[in-house]
């Protein structure tokens, strides 16, 4: 039986089971083509349901460790197929117990850090991936320090960015952490703040990565330069959203994919509020959001085919089940409202979780609000597309469009065709990024809008434009039809050639003529790059040289040390710093402001009289934006004479007197003597001449 028959197999049972028993029905059989339909499957969970990450087999892999019970050393994950509904659990190493889990471009989940100890709570460094295939996993090179409650985030490059979680020993890490799948870990790069635990991240079209929260000052990250730009802006609602959720809203051909993020409710007490911003914008501003119809914390947002968001669970109050949120609301981005999508029955707070599957219903599992205890009942959302009603006023399963063929790989920018007997009532062609969600974050999750046009029972699709709008990984394949009801999805695989990146930190230097120069060029290989890149810059100062190291590099940062600059001229130099393997070269550049000054005094020559004094003029004149300390001194002057500087040192520009006086014993004589100016590593020297007579 193929995938997508099991899958049609399933929702029918489901079906089934609701209108001749009944059973887990929430809400009435009337209302589900309004507001969809939640059912309770026969089954539970056997294990606490922290994290849970949808392979591209569609199964799900649920990840426990102690499963928030100190001294639990019965270390477990599972596996649910929700198509056959089995869970098969097996034991894990270490405690992945509040780890971070996201899918690797290969299609592996990778899980990192966890928990050290409990109260208080240590992370631990340890990182894994799961064989979706085998079933296994396997033990990686640990990060430089443990993180507990950390994000995990895959770049437009595929390689992952870790950000945040506590340490081995307790405080907040607050470095990023850069994982290639060839390489393994990046050096931590320390941020220039300390974030909170998971913040809330999500890659943007231009590949920065945006913080959203939950507290309320935003910021960017650019993983090529290793820069921040923090408190872009800065949230309406003043308190931190605390375990509210964030969602990156539809990227689409039809909104030219500009990047918009909306924040949910989160909050102790919860809040109902949500605010929404434009990153495109000049100048980013949040703006209010609908409300949802009730408070949130400890809740999660979930996209749909359709591009609509389900906001589900929560409570007013964080882990009070009286208080809990059972409505759920239905954003829609295209009217900026919400509708209501039912209600579900059990209680989901804290570590609950709610994710899309490849049939286009939603699964929401878990619940721990009080230690030794877990909701193990699983709800399944039908959404309200999925039904429609007959001539009677019935309601009826929604006819859904199908995918008869689809091609297991998609490339940036490259055609493709989906084959379906639908084509004629397709309105759009979407990817769904496949979930990894924990602590009411997807730490991916996002819906990519295809360009396509239809033929004869196919559909020339054309491919994301680029790996920052949809990052390499596996997706969810839908058609969407007219009527807004969405086909089961295919997985595929998005990828680009093997590439690299690469990137410069400081864009601008200004130093000292003489200083040591130095700059972070990050040579960064796409996760399916195995190649040496070759460093190379121009545009140097004469005699300047320019030295990498390590170079060539299989990639990541490395220092390019400029030296010799000793002497050269002031100015403002246009540096390319070119990388290259081969036929791939790609560059990057930077600009070296140099500063110098000069020194001249006057008259170029004195007469000095023996027993008497003479005086020169001593100039220093900045160079670019020179504003150093000059300090002054002479050397060669005539037997029996004397000189002192008034004053001895001068700060950026200015003069200085020179009075040489000459003894008694002072022997006539002409002599050529030196004057210079010394500032830092950087010397500049003029000559004079006295005549002692």
């Amino acid at each position: 039986m193929t995938g997508k028959r099991r899958v049609a197999l399933l929702q029918s049972c489901i079906l089934l089971i609701l209108s001749v028993l009944g059973i887990g029905l929430t809400d009435a059989g009337a209302q589900s083509n309004v507001t969809g339909q939640w059912t309770t499957m026969n089954y539970q969970m056997p294990i606490n349901p922290v994290h849970m990450a949808l392979m591209n087999n569609g199964k799900v892999l649920i990840t426990s460790g102690s499963g928030n019970l100190p001294g639990n050393t019965d270390l477990e994950s599972a596996v649910w197929d929700p198509v056959a509904g089995t869970i098969v659990t097996q034991p894990v190493t270490w405690d992945m117990f509040c780890n971070g889990v996201t899918i690797l471009p290969d299609g592996r989940p990778l899980v990192v850090g966890g928990t050290l100890q409990y109260d208080p709570f240590y992370g631990l460094p340890n990182v894994s991936t799961f064989d979706p295939v085998s079933n296994t996993f396997s033990n990686l090179t640990s990060m430089a320090h443990g993180r507990w409650y950390p994000t995990a985030t895959v770049l437009q490059d595929g390689n992952v960015m870790v950000f945040s979680g506590l340490k081995e020993n307790g405080p907040t890490n607050n470095t990023v952490e850069i994982f290639n799948m060839r390489n393994g870990w990046g050096a931590p790069l320390t941020a220039t703040w300390t974030p909170p635990l998971y913040p809330r991240m999500h890659v943007l079209p231009n590949g920065t990565v945006f913080y959203s929260g939950p507290s309320i000052n935003s910021s960017i990250y650019d993983a090529l330069t290793n820069t921040w730009s923090v408190k872009v802006a800065v949230t309406n609602f003043k308190n931190a959203r605390t375990y509210g959720s964030s969602v990156l809203l539809p990227l689409t051909p039809q909104n030219n994919y500009v990047p918009k993020v909306m924040i949910f409710g989160g909050g102790n007490p919860a809040t109902n509020t949500t605010e929404l911003i434009d990153l495109s914008a000049a100048t980013p501003v949040w703006q209010w959001g609908p409300n949802m119809s009730q408070a949130r914390i400890e809740m999660n947002a979930v996209i749909l085919p359709t591009g609509k968001i389900l906001a589900l669970g929560g409570s007013a109050k964080d882990e009070v089940a009286s208080t809990a949120s059972f409505k759920a609301d239905l954003y829609d981005p295209a009217t900026n409202s919400f509708s209501s999508a039912g209600a579900n029955q059990y209680p989901r707070m804290y570590h609950s979780n709610g994710m899309l599957l490849p049939d286009a219903t939603v699964a929401v599992a878990g619940g721990n609000p009080t230690r030794g205890s877990y909701q193990a009942n699983i709800e399944i959302y039908q959404p309200a597309y999925l039904f429609t009603t007959d001539a009677s006023g019935n309601v009826i399963l929604a006819t859904r469009p199908s995918i008869a063929g689809a091609p297991a790989t998609v490339s940036y920018g490259g055609a493709f065709t989906v084959q379906t007997p639908d084509a004629a009532s397709i309105a759009s062609v979407v990817l769904v990024r496949a979930s990894a969600v924990t602590h009411a974050f997807d730490m991916d999750q996002r819906l990519v809008g295809l360009s396509f046009t239809a033929g004869s029972g196919a559909l020339n699709v054309a491919g994301p434009p680029s790996s920052a709008i949809a990052p390499p990984g596996y997706y969810l394949l839908f058609l969407v039809n007219s009527s807004g009801v969405p086909s089961v999805a295919n997985f595929v695989q998005v990828f680009g050639p093997a590439d690299f990146s690469v990137g410069v930190n400081p864009s601008v230097k200004t130093v000292n003529d003489g200083a040591a120069i130095s700059f972070s060029v990050n040579a960064a290989p796409a996760w399916n790059y195995s190649g040496q890149i070759s460093l190379s810059v121009t545009g140097l100062p004469a005699g300047a040289v320019g030295t990498f190291s390590p170079n060539p590099t299989a990639g990541g940062m490395t220092n390019l040390a400029i030296t010799k600059t000793s002497n050269a001229v002031a100015g403002s130099y246009p540096l390319t710093i070119t990388a290259t393997d081969g036929t791939i070269t790609h560059t990057t550049t930077a600009t070296l402001n140099l500063n110098s000054f000069t020194i001249s005094a006057s008259p170029s020559s004195q007469i000095l009289p023996i027993g008497g004094t003479t005086t020169y003029t001593v100039t220093v004149t900045p160079q670019g934006s020179f504003n150093g300390v000059v300090n002054l001194s002479k050397i060669g002057l005539p037997t029996g004479v004397t000189g002192s500087f008034s004053p001895t040192s001068i700060t950026g520009s200015g003069t200085s007197t020179l009075t040489l006086t000459a003894a008694s014993t002072a022997l006539p004589k002409t002599k050529s003597f030196t004057i210079t100016g010394a500032s830092g590593n950087m010397s500049r020297s003029t000559t004079v001449s006295v005549t002692v007579q």
